[in-house]
């Protein structure tokens, strides 16, 4: 078997839906359509109701067992069911040259993803009108909820969150009232200075600590000293020498 390779074209490696009890009707087809290729058929184990509805010469029908000792190749392989390790249908593989079909009932899904993950590829599924699945047995991916965004749970949630109003501010009354209130200061007066000469002033005042004589303040700006004033005299014209 390690000499041997897989010859079969992706386009020619085909999956059949098809319910279990309408097996037997869709292999009979296959094998009609098919007539002239010399076909394998395998199946797990339970041969012998596929041998009582199957005698054309150009079939061979054999177990999973009976491959080992095989030596002969078909051109179509016909995998009546699946068996229950990849490595046993490759071996099934090994033995086709032209074409591979498989009689998958919705059962059998599962053992045909680990094969198809050796294969690194997605085997083709086909469905032949007459077979299709009963509504009970299809796959159940449409039926299965869709699953919301997570935008929209944020978003939900967030919506039936309960609000909470802001507690308000009890505006202080009594004593403690009194206490916040704007004092009316009044206008500040010059009172003159003490014995230091530090200036006194009837409340707190920023002109405390600073040399003051009662006077008004400079504007904003004014330099506090004024330079030497130079007086420049005008130059007389220079008379012209006498000729």
């Amino acid at each position: 078997m390690s000499a041997k390779q897989i010859t079969i074209k992706h386009n020619k490696h085909l999956v059949h839906p098809c319910p279990i009890d309408k097996k037997l009707s869709l292999l009979n087809l296959l094998i009609t359509k098919y007539s002239d290729k010399q076909i394998l058929v395998v199946r797990a184990n339970s041969l012998d109701v596929i041998k009582e509805a199957v005698s054309e010469e150009n079939v061979t029908i054999l177990s999973d067992g009976e491959l080992k000792d095989l030596t002969k190749s078909f051109e179509i392989l016909i995998s009546y069911d699946l068996p229950a390790t990849p490595a046993l249908y490759i071996n099934r593989l090994f033995c086709a040259t032209e074409m591979a079909l498989i009689l998958l009932d919705a059962k059998e899904q599962k053992k045909l993803y680990p094969i198809e993950t050796v294969l690194k590829r997605v085997i083709k599924q086909e469905i032949i009108e007459g077979f299709e699945y009963e509504e009970d047995q299809k796959l159940k991916i449409a039926q299965k909820p869709i699953e919301k965004p997570k935008e929209y749970e944020f978003k939900k949630i967030y919506e039936e969150k309960p609000k909470f109003d802001k507690p308000k501010r009890e505006k202080a009354s009594g004593d403690k009232a009194k206490q916040w209130e704007k004092k009316d200061k009044g206008q500040n007066k010059f009172l003159g200075k003490d014995e230091n000469g530090k200036a006194l002033f009837s409340g707190k005042s920023g002109e405390r600590n600073h040399r003051y004589d009662g006077t008004p303040k400079e504007k904003y700006g004014a330099p506090k000293k004024v330079g030497r004033k130079i007086n420049i005299k005008a130059l007389k014209p220079k008379e012209a020498p006498e000729s």
